[in-house]
């Protein structure tokens, strides 16, 4: 079998994803294509050789409508002769992007493929995409008739199950900006981060290189006076078992971002004398209840360590994205896993969440880790909007 292996794979450090942070005033096309620009740049690539860019993008409207991973491509100076695609899989597009491009590789339908995704959350807010109309039709109203939900409802609902409470919810959250904040100390981005000039509210250009979501000053104690986001009374009475300590403490803040990842086929890397870093091991996809929504890793780990032949044991790291804090921590309980290894350079809640940016956000940050540490397999996944989620293997080469 044709191994799909990870040559590089870069990212932008992260922006507040509200005016005035510090990738709002970039056209997302540029922030894509700045990634695109690197990677290639980086490896020595003439780009005319990529078969192919699948970016993920999640809200694709205005400024990221009408396939952005093509016109990023185009803006960042490849030849008209590369196409591109632009997949939705809510939260894991990009990690779908990367299934997608590996899956073609070990197909044999591509060489060299290029997975990213893109996110600019200060420029296009959640929701502009449905433009105030229903999505659900009129199927989805008779199969659940009192109405799906809300993610933060989903979140609530995964603490009262798992019985997390307010404080083990603010403990990890402040733990995440803490390790974030560590790994920025030791210089354990500066592999992965790619530098962009941005005008700042001075007008002045300076280039970004800090993941501005970060705040290295959290503690669980002052996260502890912060309000329930997601509290109605009409919520209240439908989920009597809800405890409301979903907070902007402890969920992923909005974030701007973009990432990318350089995948060939170990014949073409060899033949380019480029050295892997990863191979694809293994991949699944799962759906879950769509009323606790965020719930969907648990079944695709399930299904990736199965078609792995491994356990949870044999992974050296997992990322699992910090969409609210509960969603990692149910997951960990169900797989008894070893909490020194989740997230271990702080997840979504610090880094942020850049929505179609952060499957291959996660990929960057797994790969270095396992090279900085002498890991050999990695496991990634995270929850999607609808309850799905996707899975993925790595082995450091």
């Amino acid at each position: 079998m044709t191994n799909a292996v990870i040559v590089d794979a870069v990212r932008l450090a992260s922006g507040k994803g509200k005016m005035g942070g510090a990738l709002s005033g970039t056209h997302p096309v540029e922030l894509l294509a700045t990634v695109l620009r690197s990677i290639v740049s980086r490896n020595n690539l003439d780009p005319a050789q990529v078969d192919d860019v699948i970016g993920g993008c999640v809200a694709q409207v205005g400024e990221q409508s009408l396939n952005i991973s093509r016109t990023a491509l185009l803006s960042a100076g490849f030849p008209d002769s590369v196409p591109a695609t632009t997949i939705d899989r809510q939260c894991g597009s990009s990690q779908q992007a990367a299934h997608f491009a590996a899956q073609g590789i070990i197909a044999g339908a591509y060489d060299i493929v290029i997975a990213c995704g893109v996110e600019s959350m200060s420029r296009i807010p959640m929701g502009t995409a449905t433009l105030g109309k229903d999505t659900a039709g009129p199927g989805i109203a008779a199969r659940y008739p009192e109405g799906l939900v809300n993610q933060g409802i989903s979140a609530e609902l995964i603490a009262a199950k798992w019985k997390l409470d307010r404080d083990t919810l603010d403990a990890y959250s402040a733990q995440s900006h803490q390790r974030a904040a560590a790994a920025i100390a030791a210089g354990a981005f500066d592999n992965e981060i790619v530098p962009i000039d941005v005008t700042n509210a001075a007008g002045e250009t300076v280039t970004h290189l800090v993941d501005e979501t970060v705040r290295a000053a959290t503690t669980a104690e002052g996260l502890a006076g912060l309000k329930s986001s997601f509290h109605t009374d009409g919520y209240a009475a439908r989920f009597p078992e809800a405890g409301w300590h979903i907070t902007p403490g402890n969920s992923s803040p909005l974030t701007d971002g973009a990432s990318a990842v350089l995948i060939m086929s170990e014949e073409a890397a060899n033949k380019l004398g480029l050295t892997p870093r990863a191979r694809f091991h293994s991949f699944s996809v799962a759906g879950d209840d769509p009323v606790f929504m965020l719930t969907a890793p648990i079944p695709a780990t399930h299904k990736v360590l199965a078609r792995a032949g491994l356990s949870i044991e044999d992974i050296d790291a997992y990322e699992v994205n910090e969409a609210f804090a509960p969603v990692p921590l149910a997951w960990a309980h169900e797989f008894n896993a070893d909490p020194a290894k989740l997230n271990p350079r702080g997840g979504a809640i610090a880094l942020g969440h850049a929505l179609g940016s952060s499957g291959t956000r996660l990929l960057t940050t797994l790969v270095n880790h396992l090279e900085a540490t002498g890991g050999r397999y990695g496991l990634q996944t995270m929850c999607e909007g609808a309850g799905m989620a996707n899975a993925t293997i790595i082995e450091r080469i």
